[in-house]
């Protein structure tokens, strides 16, 4: 019988992820998952470590070829991509996208919040200037006015 005292201590959910990641982005060039594994340690087993990045690469966090008749990998991600791959994934399960996103946005911290608008006017800035560069046009329908109203 195992009693707790021999047993390893649960991970925090997406730790490993982030352990694999970590490593990853400190390689030079695309890496194995035998690489992987004795960088991030702990006696994980290989396929533990093929496990998750496979789960990785299914989320878009990294990439892999083949080479001789294994795979290497490359991050794609960091963890801040990770993060917001899982953010998206939540918010795509509900059914009331806009309740979510309320939610969210009133239960921010005041500097979160004013952190996010700052992001979602940037990001209304580049869509702007990639609308413009691409129709060549730049006049007011940025900005919703029509031609010839004032």
């Amino acid at each position: 019988m195992t009693t707790s005292r021999h047993r390893t201590p649960r991970r925090a959910q997406g730790e490993l992820e982030a352990q694999v990641l970590a490593a990853l982005r400190t390689a030079d060039a695309p890496v194995s998952a035998g690489w992987v594994r004795d960088r991030v340690g702990g006696g994980l087993a290989y396929t533990t470590v093929i496990t998750i990045l496979a789960r990785l690469q299914a989320k878009d966090a990294v990439t892999r070829r083949r080479e001789g008749r294994s795979f290497v990998w490359t991050p794609v991600a960091d963890e801040a991509g990770l993060a917001a791959f899982k953010m998206r994934k939540v918010l795509d399960a509900e059914a009331d996208r806009e309740a979510v996103l309320a939610s969210f946005v009133t239960s921010l911290p005041e500097g979160d919040e004013q952190l996010l608008r700052e992001l979602l006017s940037r990001a209304d800035d580049t869509a702007g200037d990639t609308a413009a560069d691409t129709t060549g046009d730049v006049s007011g329908d940025l900005c919703g006015d029509e031609e010839g109203t004032d």
